[in-house]
């Protein structure tokens, strides 16, 4: 088979080159293949940004044929690892329920989730992947297969202890402090007293490969009516995002049924907006953004299940009338009192076309800036790859992280663009390259953003993984240092000896 298709994934990372790929529908036939072959990588979408599923010689073990929904209860849903959560999300809203923690990128497949702890624009308010994941089926190393629930296996002293078949394992579990934010994808997760489940969360195929995986699930799924907001600069969309984050964490605490409850807030900023404007992806969604906006917000808010259209557009109408504070006149009045009212569209929970254009527009930012730099690497230097920071800190500290991002780019000469999640601190800085000196550069100030956003209190791997990008996995031993990274290495060498699994992803074979 021609495996060309499968060398490169959606970070460009270069020198891709493979065996062959296998396509196995069963756990046995995983099973059989992995105990078969000295070297593999698990693919899913290869929506990787770190290079995690670009292959360096390995067989490549594709989850494609891994597609089926297997099983179902109220609150769970069991799939195998190559189901996408688009196709999860689609299959629950048959009958009103909803997988919350869903990445940006529905295309990700269950298996790439799990394996990354891959984590969104709703982690605000509900969390990353690792909470929402009840079970796992792992096939190890050796072609041993170890199944998983929550609650079932917990560290103790310090050790996993466990067996399967024809192996028993003891793992260690690492010493060093994660830091204390709501998303880390930064190598092996470590606690004490930690159930073994989460050490197979966000280990990006190193440890084992994840063939099926039980994911809880919410019902009812939300009403939720998306927000464009258009700011006339960095101070203003700050403010709104904190007014909107603090109204609506006095809601989760207080459960008031009337409360504001924004689950998830965008944020785009002015050169974001330019390539959005650059590609024609604005006027493809029929968005105009008002003259004078530098930064754009994209508010999910959660509405009453019971609010029709009609009755929202009568409140959004009479919403300074001083009637009942529903979460839809709070939301008014809060944007009213900024000054944003009469410039900020509204698409209601019923108007799904309006709501996927609007959620289009925030996707081609991502598109267009990995656009640019495939064609880089293509035209202009082969060895251009994807460039980007992927970090988070505490949202007191999100202006200084944003103007350290904003310096550090400048003062190297640097086009770029930020856009991520803003309400969780988390935001996406890439460099646009237009040579390769630019991504030395850009490698270069990253580095520099690790040690910045360590200092805030952040983590500077917080959703997308560490992969193969030699700047991750620095930024990796920055946060550990050199003893960490020893302390996942006796981790996998615990559980894959030989380091037969995703070898070079997360830190070196050597």
């Amino acid at each position: 088979m021609d495996v060309t298709a499968f060398l490169e994934d959606a970070a460009h990372f270069p020198g891709g080159h493979a065996r062959e790929v296998l396509f196995p529908r069963t756990v046995d036939e995983v099973a059989e293949a992995i105990a078969g072959r000295s070297e593999i990588l698990p693919i899913g979408a290869q929506s990787s940004l770190t290079g995690g599923a670009t292959p360096m010689g390995e067989t490549l073990l594709s989850t494609a044929k891994l597609n089926r929904i297997l099983s179902e209860t109220k609150t769970t849903i069991t799939v195998a690892a190559g189901v996408t959560i688009a196709a999860v999300q689609e299959h629950l809203s048959q009958r009103g329920a909803w997988f919350p923690p869903a990445p940006t990128f529905t295309g990700a497949t269950a298996g790439g989730t799990v394996s990354t702890n891959a984590a969104g624009a709703a982690t605000f308010k509900y969390g990353t992947t690792r909470e929402w994941v009840q079970g796992l089926t792992v096939v190890l190393a050796d072609g041993g297969i170890l199944r998983i629930t929550r609650g079932q296996d917990r560290a103790r002293n310090g050790v996993f202890d466990f067996e399967i078949p024809w192996r028993r394992y003891r793992i260690p579990v690492p010493t060093y402090d994660m830091p204390n934010v709501p998303k880390r994808s930064a190598g092996y997760y470590a606690t004490s007293g930690m159930d073994l489940i989460d050490l197979f969360i966000g280990s990006e195929g190193t440890l084992g490969v994840v063939v099926d995986v039980t994911f809880r699930v919410m019902s009812p799924a939300p009403k939720t009516a998306l927000a464009l907001i258009p700011c006339a600069n960095e101070g203003q969309a700050l403010a709104v995002a904190g007014a909107l984050r603090a109204a609506s964490i006095a809601t989760f605490r207080s459960g008031d049924a009337s409360g504001l409850q924004v689950a998830a807030i965008e944020d785009m900023d002015h050169r974001s907006i330019e390539i959005l404007k650059e590609d024609g992806a604005d006027a493809k969604n029929n968005v105009a953004f008002p003259t004078g906006t530098s930064v754009a917000l994209l508010a999910q808010v959660e509405l009453p299940h019971d609010l029709d259209n009609a009755t929202a557009y009568d409140q959004i109408a009479s919403f300074r009338d001083g009637g009942t504070a529903t979460p839809l006149v709070r939301l008014c009045r809060l944007l009213d009192e900024m000054d944003l009212f009469d410039v900020t569209e509204l698409a209601l929970p019923d108007d799904r076309a309006r709501a996927a254009q609007l959620t289009a527009t925030r996707e081609a930012v991502p598109a267009g800036v990995n656009q640019r730099v495939g064609a880089a690497k293509r035209s202009i230097d082969d060895r251009i790859a994807k460039t980007a920071a992927d970090m988070i800190v505490p949202f007191a500290r999100f202006g200084e992280m944003m103007a350290a991002y904003r310096n550090g780019f400048e003062s190297r000469g640097l086009d770029y663009a930020i856009w991520g999640h803003i309400s969780d601190g988390n935001v996406h800085p890439n460099v646009i390259p237009r040579s390769y000196d630019d991504v030395e550069r850009g490698r270069e100030a990253i580095l520099e953003f690790g040690r910045e956003c360590a200092r805030l209190g952040g983590c500077p791997l917080a959703e997308h993984g560490v992969g193969r990008s030699p700047v991750k996995q620095q930024l990796l031993r920055q946060l550990y240092g050199d003893e960490g990274i020893e302390q996942m290495r006796a981790v996998k060498r615990a559980l894959d000896p030989s380091w037969k699994l995703s070898p070079g992803v997360i830190f070196s074979c050597t």
